[in-house]
């Protein structure tokens, strides 16, 4: 495989990793980025804990959904992150009328 077969997989991967996203986004209630992940949500919990002079973030996301091209199973029920660095959380608009 030379490297430019190995670049058109990933680049591949990317792009079915993107359009699996555009189709479950409207399943969730919340995006959720941190240093190391991207995550859909339908509940997010975030705990700011402290430890010895460190503060760090404790979440807990339920029915979720993760942004990770190597992952076979994308979906997963609840997931427990802990992160000193930043985290972001945002609640996902809701269109009021949905087209067929």
């Amino acid at each position: 495989m030379s490297a430019e077969d190995l670049e058109n997989y990933e680049t591949e991967l990317e792009l079915d990793l993107y359009r699996e996203y555009r189709d479950v986004v409207g399943l969730f209630n919340y995006v959720v980025e941190t240093e190391r992940r991207f995550y859909l949500a339908n509940q997010v919990d975030v705990q700011v804990r402290s430890t010895g002079g460190e503060v760090f973030f404790e979440l807990s996301l339920t029915d979720a959904w993760v942004w990770d091209v190597y992952r076979s199973a994308r979906f997963v029920k609840s997931v427990r992150v802990v992160t000193f660095k930043d985290v972001n959380v945002e609640e996902l608009a809701k269109r009021d009328l949905e087209l067929p």
